[in-house]
């Protein structure tokens, strides 16, 4: 057969495999299939390439231009999945083991998509919280921004997941504004390169934006600056090796790691073989224990259930397993494939032989099983195996251990408290699971062990149908966790995002602030249009923009007819005595929804126009209340354009209501669709 030649791609060349290449076998077959590796390549090419060229042209887009880049991305790897599935088959990933790595991949760029055009600038600055008034006045101002680090993301990824690992750490990059580097695990690079080239070969990507090493990367941590991030997915011992990098130390380099997990799944103590709970936490720890072969990070190692349903939980389990078909990945009736090699193989053989006498084996013998369409010996192949650990207590390598293969250990508790003690004993989890219709043994589960796992997943009859499953880590929430997890955390939306940017703290005149942001703040200059800003398109209006009305007289029949009219008869509003002994107001007062309706009749022009929509209402405050024979005016400034579609933009208007003296009565903010 061929041998596939896996290259790198540095400073913008595919570089063949050289000196130093290793041989990759199929995990199927146990035959070489590919040669990946190249020593001579020139890492601070690499490293300067990225910085100059690819992270120059990053920080030129806007977030929304990078958004639009990941969705194109993603549209395209969908349109050639196929070709990923084909070459992951060699990897002992199943048809339904795709739908985790690949398929879960594509989405993670989608979902980075879309938040980055919902919830980030459509400019080159973060703004990270509100304005902070420092003078009486408002002259003197502060704001934190995020602006792009200048410099790298070097990306060293686990063998488990060669596609979903690589762009759930690229998507949050690249959004940022930041080149990387991708170094994934040799044994199964051949999936991430083609991944690469496909990325390349679309034209999506500016130049510099992603290299990629298939082989070991020399030097290149020595060569790192604190403008640069190293991403980690690996064993603890890599992780410990790669952080104590003097360059690392001494220039404060950002190290994100996602390393060893011995993740818990608990059965509530109110769950009995006669609940649906039951069957659903038999179903999630089935699963987790054979989807790419136990090969995740967030698998379920440690099974704790009551005392009393040790015995019901270990038969359902059993029963559930031995239905599980280990063979050949691409063979009918497969549902369990092989280990991604059999080095890693013999790595679970020892792992749970490290185990002794704490355990006992109650289900799969790695001796004797059969393999469906495939050599048992040649491959890497293994059963699921339970274990049972009666005394937990005592028990250490079970909580300290992971066997990274089909493997997990049932274990007792006595009551909640114990079930939380025991899941903390893993030191720190990426993951925590508890299976419970009732409501006050999650509380608990929370206030007990939040502070020890990265994410809590709750499941029961209520969310079961539509629930992700306990190992499906969410583009939307941080993936990562204290302590023996690494303490780091990736993706989490736009948190995600942050770990490649710089937050600073900004000081300064309102129309300072103002230019940064490309945000408008109260006390910054103010422009006149030629027209009435809402027959203005979305590109004609400016930053600061404004319509200063003409006042309005509020009356007591005004006030009177909206409450008739509204149903709205608040006694603040109707009764002239019982509203003056409340401490807020001098008397009877006008609705509050009565302003800003009149507000809206000031300032709105009533032809059609480019306004499309009034979609929302945001940070509505009333300061101080009108009576009868107050008049009010309104100030309407343009204060944040952000485009959402190719045919209009959403415009954020800053308002504010005045009363005859001048002082505020009301402020918010109103947005709107525009046309182009």
């Amino acid at each position: 057969m061929t041998i596939r030649d896996v290259a790198s791609f540095a400073a913008g060349e595919w570089v063949a495999s050289g000196a130093g290449a290793r041989s990759v076998a199929s995990a199927v077959t146990g035959e070489v299939i590919a040669r990946a590796g190249n020593d001579d390549l020139d890492v601070a090419a690499m490293l300067d390439h990225a910085r100059r060229v690819g992270g120059t042209a990053l920080r030129a887009m806007t977030f929304h231009q990078r958004a639009k880049m990941l969705k194109a991305l993603g549209q395209h790897l969908g349109r050639h999945k196929q070709e990923l599935y084909d070459l992951s088959f060699d990897t002992g990933a199943t048809q339904g083991d795709h739908a985790y790595d690949i398929d879960g991949g594509i989405g993670t760029l989608m979902v980075f998509a879309s938040k980055g055009r919902r919830e980030l600038p459509d400019g080159h600055v973060y703004l990270d919280g509100e304005v902070e008034q420092f003078s009486k006045h408002g002259t003197f101002l502060g704001q934190h921004i995020c602006t792009p680090l200048q410099g790298v993301a070097v990306h060293i990824n686990a063998f488990n997941f060669p596609v979903w690992g690589m762009l759930e750490k690229l998507a949050p990059t690249l959004l940022a504004g930041v080149p990387a580097i991708v170094k994934p695990a040799t044994a199964t690079c051949y999936v991430t390169e083609h991944c690469v080239r496909l990325m390349v070969d679309s034209g999506l990507l500016p130049e510099g934006a992603v290299q990629l090493v298939t082989g070991g990367i020399g030097d290149m941590l020595d060569r790192l600056t604190s403008q640069d991030v190293v991403s980690f997915t690996g064993s603890a011992a890599t992780a410990r090796k790669l952080r104590g990098t003097p360059a690392i130390l001494d220039n404060s380099v950002r190290f994100v790691a996602e390393q060893d997990s011995l993740n818990a799944s608990i059965l509530g103590p109110d769950v009995t073989p006669e609940t649906p709970e039951f069957d659903l936490f038999v179903k999630e720890v089935t699963r987790e224990m054979t989807t790419k072969a136990g090969q995740k990070c967030t698998a379920i190692r440690r099974i704790l259930v009551p005392a009393a349903q040790l015995g019901a939980v270990q038969e359902a389990i059993s029963a559930k397993l031995a239905k599980v078909v280990v063979g050949d990945p691409q063979a009918e009736g497969t549902r369990m494939g092989a280990l991604v090699s059999r080095a890693q193989r013999a790595d679970v053989l020892d792992k749970i032989a490290s185990f002794g006498d704490e355990v006992t084996r109650v289900f799969g013998d790695p001796d004797t099983f059969e393999v469906n369409g495939a050599d048992r010996d040649k491959g890497a192949f293994l059963p699921p195996m339970l274990f049972r650990c009666d005394d937990p207590d005592s028990a250490q390598r079970v909580h300290d251990t992971e066997a990274f293969g089909p493997v997990s250990t049932i274990m007792p508790y006595r009551d909640l408290a114990h079930a939380i003690a025991l899941a903390n004993r893993g030191d720190g989890s990426l993951v925590a699971s508890v299976i419970t219709h009732d409501p006050e043994v999650a509380r608990e589960v929370v206030l007990g062990a939040a502070s020890h796992h990265g994410r809590l997943y709750f499941n029961d009859r209520s969310s079961m149908k539509e629930s992700t499953g306990h190992g499906s880590p969410l583009p939307h929430m941080i993936h990562g966790g204290p302590g023996r997890a690494g303490g780091g955390e990736e993706m989490g939306g736009i948190r995600g995002v942050m770990h490649y940017m710089q937050r600073t703290a900004i000081q300064g005149s309102p129309a300072i602030l103002a230019a940064i942001g490309q945000k408008w703040v109260p006390g910054a200059t103010e422009v006149t249009g030629p027209a009435h800003p809402f027959t203005r398109k979305y590109g004609e209006l400016a930053i600061g923009e404004t319509l200063h009305t003409a006042p309005r007289e509020i009356t007591l029949d005004d006030i009177a007819h909206f409450a008739e009219f509204t149903g709205d008869t608040f006694y603040a509003h109707m009764d002239e005595d019982a509203a003056a002994r409340n401490p807020f107001f001098p008397g009877r007062v006008a609705h509050g929804y009565l302003l800003l309706s009149f507000a809206a009749g000031l300032f709105v022009e009533p032809n059609e126009g480019p306004v499309l929509a009034n979609t929302g209402l945001d940070s509505l405050r009333f300061m101080k209340p009108v009576q009868a024979g107050d008049s009010i005016a309104v100030r309407l400034t343009v204060k944040q354009k952000t485009g959402r579609t190719d045919e209009y933009g959403e415009v954020r208007w800053h308002v504010t209501l005045t009363n005859q003296d001048g002082d505020k009565v009301a402020e918010y903010e109103l947005l709107t669709m525009n046309a182009y």
